[in-house]
């Protein structure tokens, strides 16, 4: 019976020792979880993944006014405005939530380009000295935001959009591209080759070629430069300034194109 007794103790013991031994394994893993989690590197990882996916999304925001937008202002330019009470809706509800903050706030900045553009591009594009007024539509509310510092992904992302903006609209100054801005915006689908390729003869002039290389210089320091900062804001910035690259280069294709 002591044998029984004793041997009834030593499985007992076992097993709470196993339990024991679990419990360490189960607390230890625990531990190194938390400490994986809250590691400087793995932070720096995701921070970095989610700044390059601020630039990514600042370089599609610019593109859809031009792809998205363009062929719903032209025929239901007053739905085109309308939106953009949606974007600000949307923006303000994205911005509620910890999770979704930043997106929301590059989608505020959004929302002033997209006004900007339904505005000019639904009323007023027959006329090219009213385009960079229109668009800096928005200028006064992004320079209040970053006064407050509030809102600073999206009005830098607005910024970046304006300045792409100013520096097309010099080139098309510069390289005397008005006449056919006026006249591509009155004619049919059937007369608009010829006038894209006048204006292309007008851009591959020495002067022409000239200011092209200069503007886009301008346009890739400023578009690079803030990206060394490794600042969520400023990669929305960048993002906007490159992609403006991007559009006028798929104009230019469009042009050879026709």
């Amino acid at each position: 019976m002591i044998n029984n007794t004793l041997s009834s103790y030593s499985a007992s013991t076992s097993s709470i020792d196993t339990e024991l031994d679990l419990a360490d394994l189960r607390q230890n893993g625990i531990r190194q979880l938390e400490s994986t989690l809250s590691s400087p590197s793995l932070s720096l990882s995701i921070s970095a993944r989610q700044t390059w996916l601020v630039f990514a999304a600042a370089v599609f925001l610019v593109t859809v006014p031009v792809f998205v937008e363009a062929p719903i202002v032209r025929s239901l330019p007053s739905l085109s405005l309308a939106l953009t009470a949606f974007w600000v809706w949307l923006s303000f509800t994205l911005m509620s939530r910890t999770a979704t903050y930043v997106w929301g706030d590059l989608l505020l900045g959004f929302s002033w380009s997209w006004l900007a553009g339904a505005i000019y591009w639904g009323w007023l594009r027959w006329e090219p000295f009213w385009h960079l007024p229109v668009e800096s539509i928005g200028l006064p509310l992004a320079c209040w935001c970053l006064a407050k510092n509030w809102g600073k992904v999206g009005s830098w992302f607005y910024l970046g959009s304006l300045l792409g903006t100013v520096l097309t609209d010099v080139y098309f100054y510069l390289a005397d591209l008005m006449p056919y801005w006026r006249q591509i915006m009155r004619v049919d689908a059937d007369g608009a080759p010829q006038i894209l390729q006048n204006a292309l003869m007008q851009v591959q002039t020495p002067w022409g070629q000239t200011w092209a290389i200069i503007l886009a210089l301008v346009l890739l320091t400023v578009g690079i430069l803030p990206l060394g900062r490794n600042q969520r804001h400023w990669y929305a910035f960048s993002g906007a300034v490159l992609s403006t690259i991007l559009v006028d280069s798929l104009f230019l294709l469009a042009a050879i194109a026709a």
